[in-house]
């Protein structure tokens, strides 16, 4: 099925123009506000989604056309298709919606199981960050929407700050910290939020010196997902379809979800890092100097996790290994997990609370190892 089409009106007005002699030509940029971008134009007006990619960033996140009706309610428009991931990044107990849109004519291509789809130019990863009981209303409060844009120079970021009236979007790359306070659970929890400059995204996006992005791997994506209009598919068959992606395996080797008991712990414990941690402790990644690779294809081998693996700094407190087996006191990835510091915490980025869920699953990895370190 195309995404894209053009109206009756438009294709009659379009040809009425190129029937008429050169005095009477009027450009479409002084009669209409919202035109519809042509390839040579450098974009595409989708049913409302308008990008020209010789403008962007634009100021307003109103202006790409990304979502109908309200703003707030993040409903995509036509070829804005939503996705989600097996795994996704804690950011302090935050909600994210995705989306992903492509200019016509244009696809991804899968590569291999672990490494990201091939994406064209002109691709856009939308990710927007929320919570829901925000107090005092106990409602969802969006506080920003972040984008990826795949140019001709390469991916670039552009973040989105809400208005506290939740009815736009605006620029804003210098990075900011919002207080939240929300129902979790039953129990109340705040946050200082940190809203990431643009030097903190390419910190966590970079490879070598070229800035990627890091969820959409097919191990990650390989799930069915329920879509706005009530029908229920695997995304990568979704994204078939849709003709963004030209074609994957049917067998692809997808990450466990790890909240899910019933899947070996090994496996859960792989599938958090390859999300949370392996975006730095890659090769070329921000924290590759360190000796581990947190990769989900790196962490088969107990080394890479850092099992028995002496660190290469001294963090006191009786810390003697990246892990310990059945000792968390002496782990040193269990100390920068479980605490706020910000001088010793990890991630780096993107959290200041401790994933309290996350913690258990660690502690009952490290408790069940049965290995001796010599």
């Amino acid at each position: 099925m195309s995404k894209y089409y053009l109206t009756l009106t438009t294709f009659l007005f379009t040809l009425l123009l190129s029937c008429g002699n050169d005095d009477n030509y009027i450009p479409i940029s002084e009669t209409d506000d919202d035109p519809i971008m042509t390839d040579d134009e450098g974009g595409t007006d989708n049913m409302g989604v308008t990008i020209d990619l010789t403008a962007v960033p634009f100021t307003t996140l109103s202006e790409y056309g990304f979502f109908d009706g309200e703003l707030k309610n993040l409903i995509p428009n036509d070829g804005v298709l939503e996705y989600s991931l097996i795994n996704t990044l804690f950011s302090d107990y935050s909600k994210k919606k995705r989306f992903i849109w492509m200019p016509e004519g244009v696809t991804a291509t899968y590569d291999a199981d672990d490494t990201l789809l091939v994406f064209p130019v002109g691709t856009i990863i939308i990710k927007n960050f929320f919570y829901d009981n925000v107090l005092p209303q106990n409602a969802r409060r969006i506080l920003e929407t972040r984008l990826l844009i795949n140019t001709i120079n390469g991916w670039e970021f552009a973040d989105y700050i809400w208005n506290e009236s939740q009815t736009e979007a605006i620029y804003n790359l210098d990075g900011s910290n919002v207080d939240i306070m929300w129902e979790l659970n039953g129990e109340t929890r705040s946050v200082n939020y940190r809203i990431p400059s643009e030097a903190e995204c390419q910190t966590c996006h970079k490879t070598g010196d070229t800035s990627v992005p890091i969820g959409p791997r097919p191990q990650n994506l390989n799930r069915q997902f329920t879509y706005t209009d009530g029908t229920t598919a695997n995304q990568l068959d979704k994204w078939i379809e849709e003709g963004y992606l030209q074609s994957a395996p049917t067998d692809i080797n997808a990450l466990v979800d790890w909240q899910d008991t019933s899947a070996p712990l090994k496996e859960r414990v792989r599938s958090y890092f390859e999300i949370n941690c392996a975006h730095c402790h890659i090769d070329e990644g921000h924290c590759s100097y360190r000796p581990i690779r947190l990769d989900y294809t790196s962490s088969i081998l107990d080394e890479n996790i850092g099992i028995c693996v002496e660190p290469e700094e001294d963090l006191g407190n009786g810390i003697s290994h990246i892990i310990r087996p059945n000792n968390i006191g002496r782990s040193a990835m269990y100390f920068r997990l479980n605490t706020t510091a910000e001088e010793v915490r990890m991630p780096l980025l993107g959290r200041t609370l401790i994933h309290d869920e996350a913690i258990v699953l660690l502690e009952e990895f490290i408790n069940n190892l049965d290995i001796e370190c010599e």
